[in-house]
């Protein structure tokens, strides 16, 4: 069984890796290859993990020594939010996901009362799964650049103690 845990120092390399192997496959089919390169340079680059895991917002799943899932949480103004939640392809089904939002969840502050999670519009699977968790549709933000694949989906969830 795949050990969920806080990312530590160690695993930012790990980590990086991940999000150059596996987001970028993902997204490239959902928003196109320029987008999906994009997101791996600007969000799971070296400067980005390793700040995000040096601040503990960094969750990872793991079995004999390989990274299995990342999740990373982070703040929108005063909104708690899960920026990231890729679970590796051959893993998928497997419950690591509610998982790593459980784990996201319980590194909240006590007075947090929603986690939010935001993406892209054509990531219908994410939408389901977040359905599925109890996630409802706040809004959508149209992308900048006119494409409705790349619209932000934002959906919430009430924290329960």
């Amino acid at each position: 069984m795949a050990e969920v845990r806080a990312a530590a120092s160690g695993d930012v390399g790990a980590i990086r890796r991940f999000g150059e192997t596996h987001v970028r496959a993902h997204y490239a089919p959902l928003i196109g290859v320029a987008a999906a390169d994009a997101q791996v340079r600007d969000w799971w680059n070296e400067t980005h993990i390793g700040a995000a895991v040096a601040a503990g917002l960094v969750v990872v799943a793991e079995a004999g020594g390989e990274l299995l899932a990342v999740g990373q949480r982070g703040r929108s103004g005063a909104d708690h939010v899960v920026y990231k939640l890729y679970v590796h392809p051959a893993q998928r089904g497997r419950g690591l996901g509610p998982r790593l939002l459980e784990a996201l969840a319980a590194q909240l502050p006590a007075d947090a009362e929603r986690l939010y999670i935001e993406h892209f519009a054509d990531n219908e699977r994410a939408g389901a799964f977040y359905e599925r968790e109890g996630f409802t549709v706040e809004r959508v933000e149209p992308s900048h650049t006119g494409d409705p694949a790349l619209a932000v989906v934002w959906r919430a969830k009430l924290i329960t103690t």
